[in-house]
């Protein structure tokens, strides 16, 4: 195949640390690259090089064999070069038509050509497969057709490399297949895409190589067809991981929480137990109400029936104000957006819903906020310079963990993980689920939500199959099967 872009011995240092060593990246022409590695392993540095946000100390680009010395994106956007972060770029308040041509927008007589304009992104729509009018306000739009909005952008600058971080974190099943169909047809259009994501089934569906890179350094490359998850985890953590999913044996105590007859929005009749050290899977296809179920405990949706118990005594949902005092504990699927203040230290997230309980006098006893943030740092292994971080410096593993150590200081008895994994790299999963079983050594109870089946069937004791917001059926673990669960969760009785 054509070679499209060279990426060669790139190295880029910041104060204190050097992020990228000696990296090299081919993209041949009409083909999808996945990226792939450890949360700092260097990957966003790479694309941010690529993009031209960030200039280069060693190295050099060639793109169809021309040296670029990019200053700033706007000299990578002219060549061809499209980085679509995780975090989608858009404004809701302007129309479809205007986000995708903002900064382009056709001009006849001084003043926007709307008829060229409408007509140019209904034809870049009908590409994509988005069936809305031009003129529809970005604020209607699903995150999956926000997402297909961002493609026709690139596709109405004529780009010849696309870069997508995390594309389908966001997406259900459907809209990922829908995805990778327009990527397939990009590619045989001669656009060449760089693919990064965590999602090893992913990698193997769509992409022709997969780069991996580990500590800020280039390990290999490898034809998707002929490597293996074992050979890709080796190449990215530089151990084999004999066991994906640590599970020990932990006896179970009492019956910690009870839920009788829950009825609410979405919610019909839902009834199990959770007990001391026990972890309880709850899976389900997009859709299926499992987190309408944990939310609905915790008091963010109406109860409309039935009962919660906490050690033995009933809890009024009315608010999650009532489950926390309840000591039931909840990690959002949205970490960034539900679970942390970004900007925040890594301390004051920690401490910040308990400030009320850690005054001294007037003031705020302030040896003892740190001693326990210390602490949970400490037990959890959370990877951090120090306490006064910004949390937003954190890997999403470390995040997770600071989410996580947030609840722990409130010494919770049942702790729910909507999606506790969801963009984290492998080497951060096992850590989470080590923290997970220690977490149950100490007698919590945990309710976990995962769409990932072999995350769930290796993690959970029991797993509680949801349907339309009922349980449709309970797997222990020596009846744990994937046939099984997917039977179940599509209704089969």
């Amino acid at each position: 195949m054509e070679k499209l872009l060279e990426m060669k011995n790139i190295t880029k240092r910041f104060p204190g640390v050097t992020a990228l060593s000696g990296v090299n990246l081919d993209l041949e022409k009409g083909e999808i690259l996945a990226l792939l590695g450890e949360n700092g392993a260097g990957k966003s540095t790479l694309m941010k090089i690529l993009s031209g946000a960030y200039v280069p100390d060693e190295g050099e680009i060639y793109l169809e064999n021309e040296k670029l010395e990019p200053r700033n994106p706007g000299e990578m956007i002219e060549k061809g070069i499209a980085v679509m972060y995780q975090e989608l770029n858009y404004l809701d308040d302007l129309s479809i038509a205007e986000n995708i041509f903002l900064g382009n927008l056709p001009i006849k007589m001084g003043r926007v050509n709307y008829k060229k304009l409408y007509a140019d992104t209904q034809e870049l729509l009908s590409i994509v497969g988005l069936k809305h009018d031009p003129k529809t306000e970005v604020s209607n739009l699903s995150i999956a057709e926000k997402q297909m909005m961002e493609i026709a952008k690139v596709l109405s600058k004529k780009n010849k490399v696309l870069v997508m971080d995390e594309p389908t974190s966001a997406l259900n099943e459907v809209e990922t297949q829908t995805l990778f169909k327009l990527l397939r047809e990009l590619v045989r259009d001669g656009i060449s895409i760089v693919f990064i994501s965590h999602k090893m089934d992913e990698l193997f569906e769509i992409s022709n190589r997969i780069e991996v890179l580990r500590d800020g350094k280039y390990i290999g490359t490898v034809d998707t067809a002929k490597t293996n998850v074992n050979e890709l985890v080796t190449m990215m953590v530089g151990r084999t991981i004999g066991d994906m999913y640590p599970k020990e044996e932990i006896k179970h105590g009492k019956t910690i929480m009870s839920v009788q007859d829950l009825t609410g929005t979405d919610v019909h009749g839902v009834s199990f137990e959770v007990k001391e050290g026990e972890i309880v899977g709850l899976f389900g296809l997009m859709g299926s109400g499992r987190t309408e179920i944990v939310e609905t405990i915790f008091g963010k949706h109406q109860v409309l029936g039935g009962s919660v118990m906490v050690d033995g005594k009933q809890v009024l949902m009315k608010n999650p104000q009532d489950a926390i005092e309840a000591k039931i504990a909840y990690v959002p699927r949205e970490r960034k957006k539900d679970g942390l203040v970004l900007s925040a230290s890594v301390k004051e997230n920690m401490t910040y819903a308990y400030l009320k309980k850690m005054r001294k006098g007037i003031g705020l006893d302030t040896s003892r906020e740190r001693e326990m943030v210390r602490e949970w740092i400490d037990r959890l292994s959370i990877k951090t310079p120090d306490m006064e971080t910004p949390v937003d410096s954190l890997s999403g593993g470390n995040q997770q963990k600071v989410v996580i150590a947030k609840w722990m200081l409130d010494q919770p008895r049942v702790l729910i993980l909507n999606e506790p994994t969801r963009g984290v790299d492998v080497g951060a999963k096992v850590e989470i689920y080590k923290m997970m079983e220690d977490l149950c050594k100490m007698g919590i109870g945990i309710v976990m939500i995962s769409s990932e089946m072999p995350e769930i069937m290796g993690i959970a004791d029991r797993i509680l199959v949801v349907h339309e917001g009922k349980i449709a059926g309970e797997c222990t673990r020596n009846e744990f099967s994937q046939e099984k669960l997917m039977f179940l969760a599509i209704g089969g009785e």
